[in-house]
This record gives structure tokens, sequence and C-alpha cells, in this order.
């Protein structure tokens, strides 16, 4: 079988290379036996987080900090990056196989997109990494003039595939064509990246759920992260113009999350994420985490919470302190008939929408909610209700607002960061969403109320 990423199939005399062969190799490697759990163990590295710093890596961003909030930790400022300024804070649409469900790349840009995602383990299945190679990346490929972020496909490895087993080499899995196993590791990971040529990419870090009861397997992972993020750095081939961000594990375990955040802010990569959380874990603890690992990074470098997008996370994470988020929710919810509004989630497929001629959210700039008069559609909730059970045109106009809806909310705090009117801004989002302050979640009006907000006061 002829397969998409480039690989090199195994000989059985050399079933078990070394890391340093792996290293050298860089690419999926077809086994034809999983490696023994005793062998995997005796050629696993030692623990000890000793390390010898590097020469600077060269950064291909500039970050100017503009403004900070003066009660919460929430931050303005903007990213330059190769293919254009982002302003911050920023919500990310996932763009999972080089398109985002339902838009072409001239409706993204619509929505005021200037920075989305893109899956390193989609692309690398297919169109594949010579087909990206050839065509000059990602950009080319997909028509897209704007920045782009790509994971490091590890998440996909272990999520969404069978028998996937993490060992030092890196993740083994099976392959979806065909089921033969085969095996990422950072090097081949950082390869596929740039290939891409994304303007930001990440580690290959080692996920684990953050609700796993087993905190030897949540510390080995989390050191496990920071020895794969050397061996990136040592990979990465175009530092001057792909920005690689490392990635903050350490579960819900607070101590072991410091010790990360002092390991990874070591590596002086340009860019710092915290990893593995929206994973099912309570609101207060994601809260403690995000906040925990603020106060510990820089000043002078991007924080991107991976996997958030519901509204009052984003707000709430703002306040903590990160500056960047993404998730597939508001693009999945839209496939289900569901608006995402300041005033909550309206699921359109609803009878009671049958003869709403509002547009979804009165006030909204989005081409879907604009009027015509004012070069947009002018649609109706009517209209959505009518298509979101038969016809695909839903769900592409309420990925439009969806996209749109999230991507304002993030401009209008930063609007608020800059006019040092954030804590003010949190009450008057909560206030919208909730039509009673005891509605309000405990966890949210805890996390703010330890950033000096009060969302049960004027």
């Amino acid at each position: 079988m002829k397969y998409l990423f480039r690989s090199l199939i195994v000989p059985r005399s050399t079933l078990y290379p070394t890391s340093q062969q792996l290293k050298s190799i860089g690419k999926f490697i077809h086994y034809s036996a999983a490696m023994p759990a005793e062998e995997a163990a005796s050629r696993a590295p030692s623990v000890s987080m000793s390390y010898s710093p590097r020469k600077p890596m060269p950064s291909a961003l500039t970050f100017d900090l503009e403004a900070r909030c003066s009660t919460t930790k929430a931050r303005a400022s903007t990213l330059i990056l190769p293919h254009g300024p982002v302003q911050l804070p920023i919500f990310m649409p996932v763009a999972t196989q080089a398109s985002l469900k339902g838009l072409t790349p001239d409706q993204l840009k619509q929505t005021g997109c200037m920075l989305c995602l893109n899956n390193t383990y989609h692309l690398g299945l297919k169109p594949g990494q010579e087909v990206l190679d050839a065509v000059g990346g990602a950009h080319k490929f997909q028509g897209w003039d704007r920045n782009i972020l790509t994971d490091s496909g590890g998440f996909q490895m272990v999520s969404l595939l069978k028998l996937a087993r993490v060992t030092e080499d890196g993740v083994r899995f099976l392959s979806p064509h065909d089921g033969t196993p085969m095996l990422l590791t950072p090097e081949h990971s950082i390869s596929l990246q740039n290939s891409i040529g994304s303007d930001i990419i990440m580690q290959l870090d080692d996920v684990i759920a953050t609700t796993s009861p087993d905190h030897a397997r949540m510390k080995e992972a989390m050191e496990r992260s920071v020895r794969w993020l050397d061996r990136c750095i040592d990979a990465h081939k175009y530092p001057e113009r792909q920005n690689l961000f490392c990635i903050i594990q350490g579960g819900l375990d607070l101590e072991m999350r410091k010790e990360c955040c002092k390991q990874m802010v070591e590596r002086d990569t340009p860019g710092i994420a915290i990893g593995g959380l929206s994973g099912g874990e309570a609101k207060d603890e994601f809260c403690n985490v995000v906040d925990t690992c603020t106060e510990l990074l820089p000043e002078n470098k991007p924080r991107y919470v991976m996997g958030v997008g519901y509204p009052e996370d984003l707000v709430v994470a703002v306040a903590l302190g990160a500056d960047m988020f993404d998730c597939v929710w508001p693009t999945r919810t839209a496939r289900f008939g569901n608006a995402v509004t300041s005033s909550g989630t309206l699921s359109l497929r609803h009878a009671s929408f049958a003869n709403d001629y509002r547009p979804v959210e009165e006030g909204c700039k989005c081409t879907t909610c604009r009027p015509k008069s004012e070069g947009g559609l002018g649609v109706t909730r009517a209209f959505i209700h009518h298509l979101a059970s038969k016809e695909t045109a839903g769900a592409h106009l309420l990925t439009m607002h969806n996209v749109h809806y999230l991507l304002s909310l993030m401009n209008s705090a930063r609007q608020a960061i800059i006019d040092d009117r954030y804590p003010a801004f949190c009450r008057e989002f909560f206030g919208k969403l909730y039509s009673n302050r005891s509605d309000y979640p405990d966890w949210a009006v805890n996390a703010l109320q330890k950033v000096g907000v009060d969302l049960m006061v004027d």
C-alpha cells in the first residue's frame, strides 16, 4: 500500500530503532510488532529535569503588549506573524482539514478571522506531506493568505485512534487505512508542520485526560512532554519563519503545573500553551490551573489555552491572563442548528422560531445577520429554522454567524481592556447571558472574584 505520509518500512532486523535513530529518521515508522513494555521501560531516559540552556531560538513573531487591566490579569496585545498582525485576545476557529466546514476561505475572511487552526494529523493523512511540499505549504494549498496555527497531531492519535500507546519514542497507533502499527515521533510531527508551513507550530506532547486518577502516569506525561520539547526544538528546521510553542502539562496538580511552567519557560520558545484542559474536569479546577500557570509565565510572550470555546469560558480565561483560544464547538454546534448569541445559545430547529423574522441576533454585523441594505444577507431566524433540518445552507449561515460572534466577543474584550473597564465588561456579559444573578455559574463567580471582579454588584 502506498501511504500518504513519507514513511519508512523498518526491516524485521531493526524493529526497535533507538531514539537517536528515530530522531534522524523523523518520519512515521511502520512496525510489524509492538515493543515489549520491559524494553520500553529499559530504554526510557532518566526523568531528571536537568537542562543545559541552548542558544536562543530565532523568533518569527513580534509580541507587543499594549494594555493591562488594572484589576484583573487581562491583557491586550498585538501578535505580528509572517502572514499579518493578530490582535489579542483572540478566538481561533478550527479548519481541521484545511477548510472550516461549510465556509470558503473568503467567507472565513468575512468573519474577521486573522488566525485559524489546521490539523497536522489530518493533513498528514490527506493530502500528505509530499503534496504539501510540492505545492509550497498549506497556505497555497487552501488559498488562505492569513495566519495558520497547527497542532502537533498527538492529541488526535490518542483520542481518535484505537489502541494508541505512548512510549518514550513517540505515539504508537494503528493506521486508519489498514491497521498497520505506526509511530509518530516528535521529529516527524515537526517535519509535517514544517511542510505545512504554519505560522505557529506546536510541540508533540504526552496528553493525558485531566480526570485520570493515575498520578504517576500524569507526572510521567509532564516530564516526557518537556523531553519531547527538546527533541522538537532540535528538529525544527525553520525557526526564522515558524514559531514553535511549548505546551504545559501536569493535569490538575498545581505543583506539577508549576514545575512544568519552570521547565518550559527555560526553553524560551516564542509562545507558550497551557494544554491538557477541557477534558471533563470541573470548571473550578480548570480556572485554578489557568490562573496558576499565567502567574508564572513571562509577560512578553503570548499565552494560548487549548480547546476553549464557550463564551463564558473565554471571558473568564481572559481575566485570568490568557490570550489565545481555539475550539470546534461554534462550528460543530452550528451544524446542529444552534446559534451562539449574547443571550445564550438558540436552538433554531425548535418550532418556536418558525415565524420569528428577526435576525439571528439583533445588531450583529456578521454577513448572515447584517441587512441587505448594509451588504449582508439579512437572514431571519425563521429561514434558518426552515433550513436547519433539511439543507446544508442552514449550517453554513450559522457557522458564519457563530465564528463572527466569538471573534467579535474577543474584540470587545480587547477594547474593554484598553479602556480599562474589563470588570464592567464581565458584569455586562454575564448580565446579558443570564436573566438572574442567581443563575450565574459558581465557578465563574469564584474565578472572577479571585482577580478582583464581583459579578454580584452593579
